[in-house]
């Protein structure tokens, strides 16, 4: 029974949860907006779909990637502990397990309706495909072109409850794909020992650390410029403009002081808050939409 556990346990992990966790929420809160906004019911079901799905779906892209990934993931310190570089999983049974995930997340994208089958299909391709085979080991753009996945969790959401104003819910995918540089960009400055030594040509790496600092300030400033748009546009209230306000100035004092300082410690920092920064602006989302 414990080795069952323990197998459970490694499957689990190779899945990263701690990544789809934040994209099942934003999946969660976008579907939860559009039906706060327009006055429509989601069934249980339906959320069970959402939930499942995009759970099913991201899981997938991880353990998909991991599969990529297993030969640089035993180099780098940062990953050498995951479960195919480890060995508590073959590469074989790693390949299967996402596959099978894979295809659960298309099964249940298909019965939420089109538009949300669509969307899986191309978060996978974008994740799987362009980011982690083509793009990854290739081009310091990686994670600009292979980003797109990041915002189809959300879009998924919106999509699932309603096609109106179908704009809200672009503006929540992009808002988590113009998060992803920021994100992305500051672990892999604090951990560009690792990427040199697997030769990833992530931007600190290809760029340097005082090109990187600046490109990492600048895309910050966009993000949080662009978080607080909806409510010019009139899509959310005061209480949506008071936490992107909020939340946004601490993101962009954390990357100045990561430009006039940088430090391993200082982009740990900030990678470190860019999630609950997101998550922030998805709560914000539907407490302000309660309100609307």
């Amino acid at each position: 029974m414990m080795m069952v556990g323990n197998q459970v346990r490694n499957y689990y992990e190779l899945t990263k949860p701690k990544i789809w966790y934040l994209l099942v929420f934003t999946a969660f809160a976008a579907a939860l907006t559009a039906s706060l906004l327009f006055d429509v019911y989601v069934s249980p079901l339906t959320w069970v779909l959402i939930i499942g799905g995009v759970a099913a779906g991201s899981a997938a892209a991880d353990t998909l990637t991991s599969f990529n990934d297993r030969d640089i993931d035993a180099i780098m310190d940062r990953t050498k502990g995951r479960p195919i570089p480890t060995g508590r999983i073959s590469p074989k049974n790693a390949l299967m397990f996402g596959l099978i995930l894979t295809i659960i997340s298309l099964v249940l994208a298909w019965l939420i309706n089109i538009w949300a089958f669509a969307l899986m299909i191309f978060g996978l391709f974008d994740n799987i495909v362009v980011y982690s085979k083509w793009l990854k080991r290739k081009s310091q753009t990686n994670i600009i072109l292979g980003g797109f996945s990041g915002g189809t969790p959300a879009l998924i959401g919106y999509v699932a409850v309603t096609t109106q104003n179908l704009e809200i819910g672009l503006v929540m995918a992009s808002l988590v794909f113009l998060w992803i540089p920021t994100h992305i960009w500051s672990l892999a400055l604090h951990a560009k020992k690792d990427y040199t030594k697997a030769g990833i040509p992530m931007l600190p790496v290809i760029s340097g650390e005082r090109k990187s600092v600046r490109i990492i300030a600048g895309t910050t400033l966009l993000m949080v410029i662009f978080s607080i748009l909806p409510f010019f546009f009139g899509q959310f209230g005061l209480i949506y403009l008071i936490t992107a306000s909020i939340f946004g100035v601490v993101m962009l004092l954390l990357s100045i002081w990561l430009l006039v300082r940088p430090s391993e410690k200082m982009s740990w920092t900030v990678f470190k808050f860019s999630s609950p920064y997101l998550a922030a602006l998805f709560i914000a989302f539907i407490v302000d939409a309660l309100f609307h």
